[in-house]
Parts: C-alpha cells; structure tokens; sequence
C-alpha cells in the first residue's frame, strides 16, 4: 500500500490478512490444515469437510457465545 492510507488502517488490514491465510486446527480429524476457500467458507484438505465461519477467523466470538447457549439450555432439560 505505500503511504496510501494510513499507518493505523495498514495495521488492521495487515492483522486480517495473516488471520485469514493462516491455517486453522479441523474440528473433525484434529489436522492443522482448514484453509479459507471464500468469504466465510473454510475447507479441510485433510479430511475434506466444509466448515462455515466468519469472513476472517474461521471461530466467530458470536458463534462460541451460541454454542454455549445451546449447551446450557440442553443442560436444562
């Protein structure tokens, strides 16, 4: 980017680049190898499987706050 943009602006974008081409731990066969294939679609070259995730990250902060709900709600039962 050069000087365009900012130095702040460049920092942030820099922090969602390396998250985002960073390779992820498969909650399914536990390989280090879930790559993003598109905004928030994630694929395991391991064993093969989709994963929908955020854009960026493939875990969201949402996603790990429903999860929990739905666990404690099933403890309810």
């Amino acid at each position: 980017y050069g000087l365009r943009y900012g130095a702040s602006l460049r920092k942030q974008i820099k922090k969602i680049e390396v998250t985002q081409h960073s390779t992820y731990t498969c909650a399914f066969c536990g390989k280090d190898s879930v790559r993003r294939q598109a905004v928030g679609i994630w694929k395991c070259k391991g064993c093969r499987k989709v994963i929908a995730g955020g854009a960026y990250v493939m875990g969201t902060s949402t996603a790990a706050t429903v999860r929990s709900t739905i666990r404690r709600l099933r403890e309810l039962k």
